[in-house]
């Protein structure tokens, strides 16, 4: 009895560390682009926005936990809210050069672990959400992020 109970906590423990040791799924820039937009009047906006239909290979890393590199771009002054960027600052998204999909929002764990400098490279892990209607934000959020190592 005692070797049955000894061999089901170690059967536990192993699939207990399997699950804990899961790695999350290292993306790039390029698969974020099976995404299309089309432009669309929203009424309560009164404007026009560019509004995503999102791809089946991007439908399916939805609520992955993933890791992506990219460039840090705080979006206050108080380095509490930051995006990740496929180009440096003066390339990104809001600067015109590059596409609603080459951005995302950084939403961590609590607060920012630290300040962030633009343009700072650095990984990033979490679970990857998609943004399909609010326009105040990016099309692309990591939720639960943290920073990590490649």
């Amino acid at each position: 009895m005692q070797k049955l109970k000894a061999r089901i906590i170690l059967i536990l423990m192993i699939t207990g560390f399997s699950v804990l040791s899961q790695t999350s799924k290292v993306i790039t820039w390029k698969q974020l682009e099976d995404i299309s937009f089309e432009e669309k009047y929203l009424k309560g906006y009164e404007d026009w926005f560019l509004v995503p239909t999102f791809g089946e290979s991007v439908k399916r890393m939805a609520g992955s936990t993933i890791k992506i590199k990219g460039y840090v771009i705080p979006i206050d002054l108080d380095g509490k809210v930051y995006a990740l960027s496929a180009f440096p600052f003066s390339s990104c998204f809001f600067c015109g050069a590059a596409g609603p999909e080459s951005v995302m929002t950084l939403l961590f764990k609590g607060k920012p672990p630290r300040k962030y400098k633009i343009d700072e490279v650095a990984w990033f892990e979490g679970v990857l959400s998609l943004n399909p209607d609010n326009p105040e934000e990016f099309v692309y959020v990591l939720k639960q992020c943290k920073e990590s190592d490649e």
